[in-house]
């Protein structure tokens, strides 16, 4: 979805019933976001991204920015929000609107699902004014964008006329005005990404590396906080500038590494890093990708990306999605590549291919202090929580279900865990031994484990990594089991639906081939990531992320040798795999000099 973000527009407009004056102001652009975050997650979804009040119960300083009206006036005001939790009870994402002084009383964020709540009416005698956010709860309250009309009448509602409607008022041309060309265009800043651009850096590639967060990572970032697994392969010496510690999921200790990572990764020239830039298109022609599209998630600005070779590492994998990519999603049938494991049954592999994936976790942690610490009633969070308590979350606070798509539901599976989440402290709480416990961290950014999978040449299964078949084209090697999840809610009606168990399946050491890691019907397209070309249960082993680091690094030298032949990535399997191998083995020895960085 090709949407509109910009730091507020103002236009006059003719409209049939003659003159008007209207202004847009999107949330996510303000001048100061105080203590609200930007969340850019699902911009496909509800189409832009929003400011976001993650507090954790606590109220979030106000969020404020300076805005010009085109004409002075009595202006009627909309709010784009959400009542993210529904229910018989008080919203917990509650805030107000204020301008310059005035706090206005309607309580916004109380609309179940995303569209315009009306403010009410005010009359502006200045043509600059500041705008303010007040949050009233600390409970993940959103704001998208605020309008203002000298006429009483709502802007559009759906997304897509949203969407529509915003770049009519920006009157924005189709096509980003400014072009970056590059040898190499890797979209996603995770493990994954990281690596497939320094390994083609490295080798003289210029490149850019495209990551809609502040710092890089993915999973493995300070946000999220999973510590790496899996082993090194062929390339220790570039995946040691990214990995983690083993830490426990969740822990600080990840802002240390953290830094290093952001370090490592800016220190080669060749690499261009676009932080808090998303991408939002990508446009093929012949099966060739030309370009990708990315906007900045806070002022909008946009740029187009051309190169002759593309990795898609975004994990969902979007470039491959708008590129015309084959891709699968959900659980193969048993038959399908004969992956049955008896004892586990429908938990394992379903006799019917459905739509259930590994889901997604959001990690959580609290900590002792030496004085009684209060914590809110959150009887929006109880329906899910119900009597569950907990003072921490591991990987076992995970959510998946088979209505629920982890692309297109993503927001909502986030939120179900927000509520389990607070709830299951909320309940801890009650227990006189966790009286001084104080909610230290909660990530707002759902750590996802499995959603589109590209189609390469080859689909890995989990007979390769039980059969530890060596390929002829294997560039990434794993020793780590196959370990899939399922919900404990399928095992126990009674037991929570947000808590997660996994299968373990020892196997052999395995490799996956070169073929599994580009596009089968896209030319130009490489993917590296838990979006590789995989089973459903195939993925449970190599979606650890010094694996899918191993396959960044292993396309990032593939795109190499693509450029020096001037071929594409099948190519390299055809006719030039016994030097692609060379290369890869020459990373266990290779040293690059500070000046090549």
């Amino acid at each position: 979805m090709k949407v509109f973000f910009q730091i507020f527009v103002s236009i006059i407009c003719t409209l049939r019933l003659g003159w008007c004056q209207e202004l847009l102001t999107e949330a996510e652009s303000f001048d100061n976001p105080g203590g609200w975050v930007v969340d850019p997650q699902f911009v496909q979804q509800m189409g832009s991204p929003y400011l976001m009040a993650h507090g954790m119960g606590e109220p979030v300083a106000d969020a404020s920015t300076t805005v010009r009206f085109p004409e002075k006036g009595t202006y009627h005001i909309w709010v784009r929000t959400m009542n993210w939790a529904p229910g018989t009870w008080q919203a917990p994402g509650r805030f107000r609107l204020k301008i310059d002084d005035r706090s206005f009383e309607k309580q916004l964020g109380q609309r179940s699902g995303w569209g315009w709540e009306y403010v009410g009416a005010k009359e502006i005698q200045h043509n600059t004014v500041v705008l303010s956010l007040v949050d009233l709860t600390g409970f993940n309250g959103r704001c998208d964008a605020i309008y203002f009309s000298v006429e009483k009448e709502a802007p559009p509602a759906s997304p897509q006329k949203v969407a529509d409607w915003r770049m009519q008022l920006a009157q924005e041309p189709n096509a980003p005005e400014e072009l970056q060309t590059y040898d190499l265009v890797v979209t996603g800043g995770g493990i994954a990404g990281c690596a497939a651009a320094i390994a083609a850096a490295e080798q003289g590639l210029k490149v850019a590396l495209i990551h809609d967060r502040p710092v890089l990572g993915g999973n493995a970032s300070s946000e999220i906080r999973v510590h790496t697994l899996g082993i090194y392969g062929h390339f220790e010496r570039i995946l040691k500038k990214l990995d983690t510690e083993h830490y426990p999921n969740g822990s600080a200790e990840a802002k240390l590494d953290q830094k290093k990572r952001d370090d490592n990764v800016k220190s080669y020239e060749n690499i261009d890093l676009y932080l808090n830039w998303r991408a939002y298109d990508a446009v093929a022609e012949n099966d060739s990708i030309r370009y990708v599209d990315a906007r900045h998630t806070r002022t909008g600005k946009r740029k187009r990306f051309s190169a002759p070779y593309f990795v898609d590492s975004t994990g969902d994998g979007w470039i491959g999605f708008w590129a015309g990519a084959d891709f699968s999603y959900g659980r193969e049938s048993v038959n399908t590549y004969d992956e049955d494991w008896e004892e586990w049954g429908e938990l394992w592999s379903p006799e019917e291919a459905d739509n259930a994936v590994m889901g997604s976790s959001v990690l959580w942690g609290s900590k002792e202090t030496e004085t009684e610490q209060r914590f809110p009633e959150v009887p929006w969070a109880l329906p899910v929580a119900k009597t569950y308590e907990e003072v921490n979350g591991e990987w076992q606070w995970e959510f998946s279900r088979n209505d629920l798509n982890q692309i297109d539901d993503a927001e909502a599976i986030r939120d179900h865990m927000l509520r389990a989440i607070y709830g299951s402290f909320a309940n801890a709480k009650k227990d006189p031994k966790n009286a001084t416990r104080k909610l230290e961290w909660v990530s707002y950014l759902v750590g996802k484990r499995e959603s589109r999978r590209l189609v390469g040449d080859h689909v890995f299964t989990f007979n390769d990594a039980k059969k530890g078949t060596k390929f002829p084209d294997a560039v990434v090697q794993e020793t780590r089991e196959v370990d899939v999840h399922y919900q404990t809610v399928l095992e126990n009606e009674q037991n929570p639906d947000f808590i997660s168990e996994a299968l373990f399946y020892k196997t052999p050491r395995y490799y996956i081939p070169y073929r599994s890691l580009y596009s089968k019907n896209i030319k130009n397209l490489f993917m590296a990531g838990r979006n590789f070309s995989t089973s459903h249960v195939g993925l449970g082993g190599p979606r650890v992320m010094r694996t899918t680091g191993q396959m960044g690094a292993a396309v990032g030298l593939a795109a190499v040798l693509c450029k020096k032949y001037d071929v594409n990535p099948r190519d390299i399997y055809t006719g030039y795999l016994e030097e692609y191998l060379d290369l890869i083995e020459s990373q266990k020895y290779l040293k690059i000099p500070e000046s090549k960085k």
